[in-house]
């Protein structure tokens, strides 16, 4: 078996356990709430964003407010959520860019989105795949670990497990498939004490286990 055919048959098995698996920041369909969203991600929980979101959103809507808000305020607004002075002055700075280069709407390709501020690789698939469907592997931790776990990758730096994972997963499916991972990876797959025991990964001799 290839790993290609591999990575596919593991897909079929996430599908099965987590058919309706979505992405879990909470962005009403909104490309620059989702931007936002997961640029107050990094190194903060999806609850805690989707909880600070609701609050920020209520108080600076749109690309324009957030350009025009006041730092101090935006601060306030998202400091639970942790490196609270570089999140509000990226999302300010990006808020402004998107008005300034893009007619204040998130742009649909990769260098455009790099080009943001407080934008990486991650945050660019994510919005690739998850509002413009063209797909982008999301190398989140749990990601990471998964796919070594599984034999899909053999490293643990974000770039190359990206490189590796993009053309051996189907490119129309690799948005639900790092949904998908991110559940088993809390549900299953844990980093520690995994339950290999009712993994079927390991039943369908996909992971070798523990």
């Amino acid at each position: 078996m290839t790993t290609k055919q591999k990575a596919i048959k593991i897909y079929e098995q996430l599908k099965k356990l987590y058919p309706d698996s979505e992405c879990t920041l909470y962005h009403d369909g909104d490309p620059w709430k989702l931007l936002v969203m997961a640029r107050l991600s990094a190194q903060c929980t999806d609850a805690r964003v989707n909880i600070v979101s609701k609050t920020l959103f209520e108080e600076i809507p749109d690309v324009y407010a957030m350009a025009e808000a006041p730092q101090e305020r935006v601060e306030e607004l998202v400091k639970s959520c942790g490196l609270y002075r570089t999140k509000a002055k990226s999302l300010r700075e990006m808020s402004q860019q998107l008005i300034d280069n893009f007619d204040g709407k998130v742009p649909d390709d990769y260098d455009s989105l790099m080009s943001l501020s407080g934008v990486g690789s991650k945050i660019a698939n994510l919005i690739l795949g998850d509002v413009f469907g063209k797909g982008g592997i999301v190398a989140d931790t749990h990601c990471i670990r998964i796919t070594n776990r599984l034999g899909l990758v053999k490293s643990t730096n974000q770039t190359i497990v990206e490189r590796t994972l993009s053309p051996i997963v189907p490119k129309e499916v690799q948005s639900d498939f790092c949904h998908m991972i991110v559940d088993f990876g809390r549900d299953v797959c844990t980093a520690r004490n995994p339950r290999c025991h009712e993994c079927p990964m390991k039943e369908n001799k996909l992971c070798k286990g523990n």
